[in-house]
């Protein structure tokens, strides 16, 4: 028995928020003092560095479970499976419904009992939870699922990524440029083809790096300072993610018994531009190998980064054939990997 994604579906919303509507937001430091610079000098330096020029928003009468949902669908249909044969429904979020002009998150019921509602689907042994691992999320339910499907607890899974973090960012940092909304979804059940997840690498680093990304105020002092937005330490988190996530992705390909001559394409969470390009130039060295071209697909300059949405997505575009340079082959090896709030890590090795 192997366990492979049979199924996989993404929804990206229609709306574009290119860099240029930023030119007249008013951005501060996070003390609240004026940041010396034009916004088209901060707006063009953002890009530089994260390689981000457009991103997308969510409708504002959707929410994620609505995301989620619409992914979902996208899924099952490309598994062509009933959906009332699914027995776990896990869905990776950070700050559930956050419905549109408001400023409080919902998360009851959980998204997951949202998404299969949504869905239709009447089985009550079809479980529906959320899970909260940040932007490793998605990732991290695949390996759930794996260990339900191994156990004999399941046959087939629905894992979902799915997040509106327009919602919850501070207008006044310059970090809320980084942020996007969107969903990826995928179908993972017991087969006997071949392949499938060769190994898997996960971690949890609490000790001086949980607080690396938290909730906290606006950087304008003048606003409610009881509410709360997505902030985070871009710079712990830069140095954090290119000492452990290399690590953590050697571990995971030297435990799937192939080498990294066998790696066809690397899907990293799309966080910024350079981060993840210093992550795979780290990873390499540490096997004395060139990287590949066109090894590592990208989707950030168009979507920006939706948290746990992304890595599903980029694999759906190239699934599907719509990322230039990019495609995939029976018996191609490739790798997930991500990192975020927690701090945490995650990778697995699969076989397509």
């Amino acid at each position: 028995m192997n366990i492979k994604i049979t199924g996989v579906g993404s929804y990206i919303p229609d709306t574009v928020e290119k860099n240029e509507s930023f030119h007249n937001h008013e951005f501060l430091n996070a003390d609240g003092s004026t940041i010396n610079a034009p916004n088209e000098v901060i707006v063009e330096k953002f890009k530089a560095i994260t390689g981000i020029a457009e991103r997308r928003y969510a409708k504002s009468h959707h929410n994620s479970s609505d995301l989620g949902f619409f992914a979902a669908e996208k899924a099952i249909e490309d598994a062509n499976i009933d959906p009332e044969t699914i027995d776990y429904i896990i869905v990776a979020h950070n700050f559930g419904d956050v419905k549109h002009n408001t400023i409080q998150s919902d998360m009851l019921p959980s998204l997951a009992t949202r998404i299969k509602h949504s869905l239709g689907i009447k089985n009550p042994k079809c479980v529906a939870f959320d899970i909260l691992f940040g932007c490793p999320g998605w990732i991290e339910g695949v390996i759930h699922a794996k260990a339900f499907i191994q156990s004999g607890m399941a046959k087939r899974c629905l894992v979902i990524g799915t997040e509106t973090l327009s919602r919850v960012v501070d207008k006044h940092d310059r970090d809320s440029m980084i942020f996007s909304d969107g969903a990826g979804a995928t179908i993972i059940e017991a087969t006997e083809e071949e392949g499938g997840i060769l190994a898997y690498e996960t971690a949890s680093y609490t000790y001086d790096e949980a607080y690396y990304l938290y909730f906290g105020n606006s950087n304008n002092p003048e606003l409610n300072q009881d509410i709360r937005y997505i902030k985070m330490d871009g710079r712990k988190i830069y140095e954090f993610a290119l000492v452990n996530v290399p690590k953590a992705m050697k571990t995971c390909l030297d435990n799937s018994g192939y080498s990294i001559n066998d790696v066809k394409k690397i899907f990293i969470h799309q966080a910024n531009e350079k981060m993840d390009e210093a992550i795979l130039k780290r990873f390499y060295r540490q096997y004395k190998t060139k990287i590949p071209e066109h090894i590592m697909p990208m989707s950030i300059q168009t979507l920006g980064n939706s948290s746990v949405a992304t890595v599903p997505t980029l694999f759906d575009l190239v699934k599907n054939n719509k990322l230039e340079n990019h495609s995939l082959s029976k018996g191609d090896v490739v790798m997930f990997a991500s990192v975020g709030a927690g701090m945490n890590i995650n990778a697995i090795v699969y076989k397509y």
